[in-house]
């Protein structure tokens, strides 16, 4: 990449850029510098088309730059820039957690919707923390919970409450494994997962912006992608007060499995597959009878 002179406008940094992105090979170059820059310098998406002549200091340079290489390495572009929207949130992220995806967004308006934001909420294999602070700072609940397995995840997730302002109700967030850090006492009305749902033998499959970068323990499931949903409704009923709501996003192509297990389970009625932006079946919404 060709290194401009300080100092350096916003215009010529995202010429810079958008060179090494064509060098790279990155799809959509110029659009990418545009959003690359906005994202480091926390502006609108458009703040580099509007302040074109304004010229940035060596820090934000620098970060620039850095996060241009990292980018140009095939990293993904959340991780790039170490943030990822995720509805009314920006959120840190790094490669110990999955980025958020779209589809995650419309299981938190089911759980808002399905439990009038009001309640405990417990959110397992939590991640980057995107559902609970979510519904902790879009609902009203009386406490949202968050859970994890890994140490780098449950770090991540205390990173992205502690930015949020107290009185927004930041999520309690638990280390261990998916359900054990909950208890009865803990008066759950409502629990809600994105688990792991990919086979083993699907990893190679998957795109390598996924495969190569994001954490596997936060992707891959055994029994063909289902032990983790499996467990989750098998454990749920311990700490689920009675009526109390179970949500999971699911793998679309074994979404009616899961809800034939949830069903057959015993201890749940009232079982419903949801559809997602794109209308595949990614959603499955139950109540503990």
């Amino acid at each position: 990449m060709s290194v401009l002179a300080l100092p350096v406008t916003v215009r010529a940094l995202r010429a810079e850029i958008t060179a090494r992105f064509v060098e790279a090979g990155v799809a959509s170059p110029n659009a990418e510098a545009r959003d690359l820059i906005s994202a480091v310098v926390d502006q609108p998406r458009f703040w580099p088309v509007e302040h074109g002549d304004d010229q940035l200091n060596e820090d934000v340079v620098a970060a620039v730059r850095a996060a241009t290489e990292r980018r140009a390495s095939g990293m993904p572009f959340a991780y790039a820039v170490g943030k990822a929207a995720f509805r009314y949130l920006t959120l840190v992220v790094d490669q110990r957690v999955l980025i958020p995806r779209q589809e995650t967004e419309y299981l938190v308006d089911l759980v808002l919707d399905s439990t009038r934001k009001r309640g405990v909420v417990a959110d397992i294999c939590t991640g980057s923390g995107c559902i609970a602070l979510a519904l902790a700072t879009e609902g009203r609940y009386e406490r949202v919970i968050a859970t994890d397995i890994s140490q780098d995840a449950t770090a991540v997730a205390r990173t992205n409450a502690g930015h949020l302002n107290a009185a927004n109700s930041p999520a309690d967030i638990r280390g261990g494994e998916m359900l054990a850090p909950l208890s009865p006492e803990d008066g759950i009305t409502a629990i809600v997962s994105n688990p792991p749902y990919i086979a083993p033998d699907e990893m190679a499959d998957l795109p390598s912006s996924v495969r190569d970068w994001e954490p596997h323990q936060a992707l891959v499931s055994p029994n063909d992608g289902l032990a983790h949903t499996f467990r989750i409704v098998a454990d749920a009923p311990r700490v689920l007060q009675a009526g109390g709501l179970l949500a999971l996003e699911v793998d679309s192509r074994r979404a009616e499995r899961v809800r034939d297990y949830v069903s057959e389970h015993g201890a749940y009625r009232d079982v419903m597959l949801h559809r997602d932006f794109c209308e595949r079946d990614r959603y499955v919404l139950a109540r503990l009878r």
